[in-house]
């Protein structure tokens, strides 16, 4: 009988947090803009560099691309769960009524929306240069694009819970993660000449198939291997990162 209240309250209390972590993100919208900056410079230099046939270079481009703005964008979430902690903020959200899993999940979930956003306007951008996605992997790319930045975040926020209050180590273990992980889900550049060993760790790098995915849903191909596989990884990483992240909340307040 109380098993459904509970469940209503859980569900209820994290769309309310949700709300309000991203009410200074919708507020300022400055965080939002300059989260293009990057994007937009790496289409504008790098992608005349990738050697594709006429027409189809935006098309291999163009959802590496949105899988690097779901990485950058979450991988330094943690920076701002540190700033709480320094100033207080966080003790004192600890001891609202607010669950443990609420607040972690609040914070989570609210990467979902920026990454989209971004997502969409570099998308609507890069139409205007030729490039032409199929509409519902469109659709379906940025829910998986939403699911693996939750995923990203959510590690991010347990690396700011587990390192407390030395944002130094944040910052050290967060840079020395990013760029390998970059490079090897092959965003910038195709991986089927890299050596074996290359091979072997893209396999094993959720972003890989996360790239792989977007790729075959924007051209249209829904029901590829890939796809199946870039959501199963996405929702892993989510998954585990979230119960990476109650953990070390949990240690944390005790």
């Amino acid at each position: 009988m109380t098993t459904t209240p509970m469940k209503r309250s859980l569900i209820h209390d994290s769309v309310l947090m949700t709300a309000r972590e991203l009410k200074p993100t919708l507020a300022d919208p400055f965080y939002l803009i300059f989260g293009l900056v990057q994007p937009i410079f790496f289409l504008l230099l790098f992608g005349p560099l990738v050697h594709a046939e006429a027409g189809t270079s935006l098309s291999w481009f163009v959802p590496g691309i949105l899988v690097m703005i779901a990485l950058f964008s979450t991988a330094g979430a943690g920076s701002g769960l540190h700033a709480d902690m320094i100033d207080g903020s966080f003790e004192r959200i600890l001891v609202t009524p607010l669950s443990r899993p609420v607040l972690f999940l609040g914070k989570s979930l609210k990467e979902f929306f920026p990454i989209v956003i971004q997502a969409v306007v570099i998308t609507v951008a890069t139409v205007f240069f030729g490039f032409r996605p199929n509409p519902f992997g469109l659709l379906l790319g940025m829910v998986l694009l939403g699911i693996i930045g939750i995923g990203i975040g959510a590690f991010s926020y347990t690396l700011a819970l587990v390192t407390r209050k030395n944002d130094w180590m944040f910052w050290i273990v967060q840079q020395t993660l990013l760029f390998p992980l970059m490079i090897l889900s092959g965003i910038l550049l195709p991986l089927d000449g890299a050596p074996a060993w290359m091979r072997v760790l893209s396999a094993a790098n959720p972003l890989a198939h996360v790239v792989n995915a977007e790729r075959d849903l924007f051209a249209g191909q829904l029901t590829t291997g890939n796809v199946g596989w870039g959501f199963f990884a996405a929702l892993l990483t989510a998954g585990l990162g979230i119960l990476a992240g109650l953990r070390a909340l949990r240690s944390t307040s005790r």
